[in-house]
């Protein structure tokens, strides 16, 4: 009897040991229909909304407690649409697009978030996916790439305001100048559409975005993309001086007033190191190969055109004058990672990267869909330092000939991750300082770290997150989750999702978590500044907070 009591005891302590809080509810609202659809705005401003619809009815909700704004049914609100296929919220422009789709008569239905009355709509632009229209707020108009076109259409009225055959593509990331309302813009293929775009060429050019004047255009190295699930562009535009700079696979500068190319250290650069999953449509392989580095005036510049040799290029940031030229680094297929760590360049050869998909598959009888993120291992891995002065080899680990996720960069501390340990190596000689097996944090083998601040070590595992000092590898804090892979990191918030939807949010460094069990298939959206998730369940909508 005495022993059952004291197992009895045990477990009651264990479980108050390892029982984790749940994430506070905000708000919960059941809505009148089913979710098929679902939208967020994502910066949770006071005054935001989000919206969830089936193929009848679409409501709108305050995203600051939940109260319906409104519900309507699509024959009501736009009644030459018999059908939706998708929607697409513009939630700068406080629009939502309502497509229906018949093959050369698509209909467009552009309608009002806070009241859900129709503003427009138009069957005059055909095979219009999100892919291929962007908003552009300094104009509160839409640009929609077609086949032959490009039209901008004013926002609240859907009036044409003009169109050019002079720009092939779908604008892509831009800068705004509001002196002269023109802007410099970079066109690209999303994923799939290769096909859509006859006579597709690299273009980054100045428009007049009063009359659509193309004032000036020239030609890219490399491909512009946007991730598939996410929608980060993958590259970097930015005016500085009278300059445009294109940071896209290497660097390229033009002459802002005239679109001359002034330097340029890029290459092509295609990442068909993974295969897609079966039955996808879209598809993106990330971070494949490491940012250019800028140090000053210098930058230091990944030489990726031949997939049998590669290079380190070292550049004069402002006249594009080639400084140095490493030798090949022959075999990479992918180098995630290049750092400047005191004088020595740190490169790693391999490991892992980012993918993103979207696919249809048989299910039984009938069709499934499935987002995914995945973090991937590509060989062969290495680890090796450069002279920062003239690109010779400084150093070359064998350490990691088995293994890689990725490394991370402090201002004293370079850190390489197997999978199963943490090493610190000693930037100048390559020798290791420390080696901390990750099972010291309790969260098996790890996937992938982050830097936290200036001194903290991120281990995302297969089973949770934990913490390690990048002075010296003491634990520092743990959190042992269920089997998870990450869904977001912003600040000091780390979200693991499971394949069921369950969601912890863990606080760094500390690694604290609050778990929510969702049901099986959920979807999720976490707010911009980490502090909130939305929770889309069959009728079902909750606001969780992550701390």
């Amino acid at each position: 009897m005495k022993k059952s009591i004291l197992i009895a005891l045990f477990a009651m302590v264990m479980n108050m040991v390892f029982a984790q809080d749940d994430m506070p509810i905000v708000w919960e609202t059941k809505l009148g229909h089913t979710i098929d659809y679902y939208g967020t705005d994502l910066s949770d401003q006071p005054n935001s909304y989000s919206f969830a619809a089936n193929d009848k009815e679409l409501s709108f909700f305050k995203n600051s407690d939940g109260s319906l704004i409104w519900t309507k049914s699509f024959k009501d609100m736009a009644p030459k649409l018999r059908k939706i296929d998708e929607l697409l919220a513009f939630w700068e422009s406080n629009t939502i697009f309502l497509f229906d789709r018949k093959l050369g008569k698509d209909q467009i239905a552009c309608v009002d978030m806070t009241s859900g009355e129709l503003l427009w709509n138009t069957d005059k632009y055909q095979e219009v996916t999100e892919d291929v229209v962007i908003y552009i707020p300094e104009e509160d108009g839409f640009a929609i790439s077609l086949k032959k076109e490009l039209v901008f259409i004013k926002a609240r009225t859907g009036e044409e305001v003009w169109s050019t055959t002079k720009f092939k593509g779908v604008v892509g990331k831009y800068v705004y100048d509001a002196s002269d309302h023109t802007m410099v813009m970079v066109n690209f293929v999303p994923g799939g559409l290769a096909a859509f775009f006859s006579g597709f060429k690299n273009q980054i050019a100045r428009i007049n975005m009063t009359n659509g004047e193309i004032m000036w255009e020239s030609t890219y190295i490399g491909r512009a993309e946007r991730k598939v699930i996410s929608r980060e562009f993958i590259y970097a535009l930015d005016v500085i001086d009278g300059k445009v700079f294109l940071r896209m696979n290497g660097m390229q500068v033009y002459d802002y007033n005239t679109g001359a190319s002034l330097w340029s250290a890029a290459f092509d650069f295609t990442a068909d190191i993974l295969k897609a999953p079966q039955g996808s449509t879209k598809f993106g392989v990330y971070g494949a190969v490491a940012d250019p580095y800028i140090v000053g005036e210098d930058i230091y510049v990944l030489d990726m055109s031949n997939k049998k040799s590669q290079y380190v290029k070292k550049y004069d940031l402002q006249t594009g004058k080639l400084i140095w030229s490493s030798k090949e680094i022959k075999g990479a297929r992918a180098i995630p990672g290049l750092k400047v760590v005191g004088d020595k360049v740190a490169l790693q050869i391999g490991g892992r990267v980012e993918t993103q998909y979207y696919r249809r598959y048989k299910c039984g009888d009938s069709w499934c869909s499935e987002w995914g993120i995945t973090f991937p291992e590509v060989k062969p891995f290495g680890v090796q330092a450069l002279n920062a002065s003239d690109g010779t080899m400084a150093w070359e680990s064998e350490r990691f000939k088995k293994g890689i996720t990725n490394s991370v960069s402090f201002d004293n501390y370079y850190i390489v991750c197997s999978g199963k340990a943490l090493y610190s190596m000693d930037i100048n000689s390559g020798d290791e300082k420390y080696e901390v097996p990750v099972a010291k944090g309790g969260v098996g083998q790890a996937s992938l770290v982050m830097k936290y601040g200036d001194d903290v070590i991120v281990v995302i595992g297969e089973k949770g997150v934990s913490t390690f000092k990048a002075q010296d590898g003491d634990l520092i804090g743990s959190g042992k989750y269920k089997s998870a892979s990450l869904e977001s990191r912003i600040d000091d918030v780390v979200i693991l999702k499971t394949a069921k939807a369950d969601l912890a949010a863990f606080t760094l460094p500390d690694c604290n978590y609050k778990e929510f069990k969702a049901k099986t298939g959920a979807g999720t959206s976490v707010t911009t500044n980490g502090e909130h998730i939305f929770v889309y369940e069959k009728k079902l909508v909750t606001k969780l907070k992550t701390r």
